[in-house]
C-alpha cells in the first residue's frame, strides 16, 4: 500500500464521496444565501419597469445563478476540504489511516482527484452556461431591465491600427464592402511621433482602399491644414477588421475569445487584459486541485490536541489568501503592470508550492 498512489479503493471511494458532498452542501447553502440577498437588492429595479411581472424575477435568477456557481465554487471546495478533513480528524480516521502506512499525499489522492473531476465540469459549466447567460444578463442590465432593442449592427468608436498609423471611426455601419464610415479620423507616425492627422466626414470601401470624403488634413509639424474632397487612404485594411465590437471576456468561451483576442491582435489593439482572462478560464477552475492541498494541514495532528480549530484556521487562511492573490494578479495584469501568463498562473503555481511546502515539512 506504501507504494501505491492511491489508498484502497474502499477508502478511496469514501473519502471522495465525503468530500464531494460537502462540497456540493456548502454550494447550495452559499447559492441559496446569495441569491436570497441579490434578488432582495435587485427585484425592486426589475419590477420597477412597465411590464415587468414574477416571470421576470424567475428570468434573473435563471441567468444569476450559473455566475454565483462559477464565483462560490472554488470556495465551497475550500470549505468542503475543511469539513471533510475536520470530520475525519475528530473520528480519528485519519490517525488511522497513517497507522496503515498511508502517506499524507496517499490520504489526500482520491481528493485530488475528485476535486480534478469539479475543475473539469466548472470549465465546461463556465463555457457553456455561465459565459451565455453573463452575456444576456449584461444586455438587459445595460437597458436596466427594459426591453432589449434589436442589435442594428452599428459599431461605435471603433479604433484599428495599421503599422504605425491608426484609423478611428466614430460610427461604423454595414459589413464586406458595403461598410461604412462616419466623422473618421486618421493618425499617420513616424519614429512614435504624431505628424499628421487625417479627418473626413465619411469613408467607403472601393478597389481595396478607403476612400474618403470632404477631408481635412493638419500637418504637426507645419501647423497648417488643408482641405480635399476625396482622399484614398488605408489601402490592404480589409473591411472586417472594422466589424470587431467591444469584447467581454467574461461573456465569452475560452475558444470564442480566443479567436477575438487574435483578431483584436492583427488589427493593433491591445489585448493583455483579455488574454490574462482567457488564461484564467483554465487556471481559475483548476484552483478547485488547490484547496485539498491548502487545507490539508486541517487533517494531520491530533484532534485532542486542541489544535484542531487552528488547523482549519490555518487552512481557510492559505484558501482565502490565494483568492486574494489571484484577484491583485488579474487586477494588476488589467493594468499592463504583469504579463498575461503571469496573472493567470502565478497565484496558483506559487500556492501549490506553499502547500507542497506545508505538507512536506509538517508530514512527510
Amino acid at each position: 500500500m506504501a507504494m501505491s498512489f492511491f489508498p484502497s479503493r474502499q477508502i478511496t471511494f469514501y473519502m471522495a464521496k465525503l468530500f464531494l458532498v460537502r462540497t456540493l452542501a456548502v454550494l447550495l447553502m452559499l447559492v441559496l444565501i446569495l441569491q436570497t440577498l441579490d434578488l432582495l437588492g435587485e427585484s425592486g429595479k426589475i419590477l420597477g419597469v412597465a411590464g415587468n411581472d414574477e416571470g421576470d424575477l424567475w428570468r434573473y435568477i435563471g441567468m444569476r445563478i450559473p455566475q454565483l456557481i462559477q464565483r462560490f465554487l472554488p470556495f465551497s471546495v475550500l470549505l468542503g476540504t475543511l469539513i471533510t478533513f475536520t470530520t475525519l480528524s475528530q473520528n480519528s480516521e485519519i490517525v488511522s489511516m497513517k497507522a496503515a502506512g498511508l502517506s499524507a499525499h496517499q490520504i489526500l489522492a482520491p481528493m485530488i482527484i475528485a476535486s480534478l473531476f469539479v475543475a473539469a465540469f466548472s470549465f465546461v459549466f463556465n463555457d457553456t452556461i455561465v459565459a451565455p447567460n453573463s452575456a444576456k444578463l449584461k444586455r438587459w442590465q445595460d437597458v436596466e431591465y427594459g426591453q432589449i432593442p434589436k442589435d442594428d449592427g452599428i459599431r461605435n468608436n471603433v479604433w484599428v491600427r495599421e503599422g504605425r498609423d491608426f484609423v478611428q471611426a466614430r460610427t461604423v455601419s454595414g459589413k464586406g464592402v458595403a461598410t461604412k464610415l462616419q466623422d473618421v479620423r486618421v493618425y499617420q507616425r513616424n519614429s512614435g511621433s504624431l505628424t499628421r492627422v487625417i479627418r473626413a466626414d465619411t469613408g467607403s470601401f472601393v478597389d481595396g482602399a478607403w476612400k474618403l470624403e470632404k477631408v481635412r488634413i493638419f500637418d504637426v509639424q507645419g501647423a497648417a491644414q488643408e482641405r480635399f474632397e476625396s482622399l484614398v487612404v488605408g489601402r490592404g485594411i480589409d473591411p472586417k477588421r472594422f466589424e470587431q465590437k467591444k469584447v467581454d471576456g467574461d461573456a465569452m468561451g475560452f475558444i470564442p475569445l480566443s479567436k477575438a483576442v487574435d483578431e483584436m491582435k492583427a488589427s493593433g489593439r491591445r489585448t493583455s487584459a483579455l488574454e490574462g482572462n482567457l488564461w484564467h478560464k483554465i487556471s481559475g477552475p483548476l484552483s478547485a486541485v488547490l484547496m485539498p492541498l491548502l487545507g490539508s494541514i486541517a487533517a494531520f495532528g491530533l484532534a485532542r490536541s486542541g489544535a484542531l480549530f487552528l488547523r482549519a484556521v490555518i487552512g481557510m487562511g492559505l484558501g482565502f489568501a490565494y483568492f486574494v492573490a489571484d484577484n491583485f494578479a488579474l487586477a494588476m495584469g488589467n493594468l499592463g503592470a504583469y504579463p498575461p501568463y503571469v496573472a493567470a498562473w502565478a497565484p496558483f503555481l506559487l500556492f501549490l508550492l506553499i502547500g507542497e511546502t506545508v505538507l512536506f515539512r509538517t508530514e512527510e
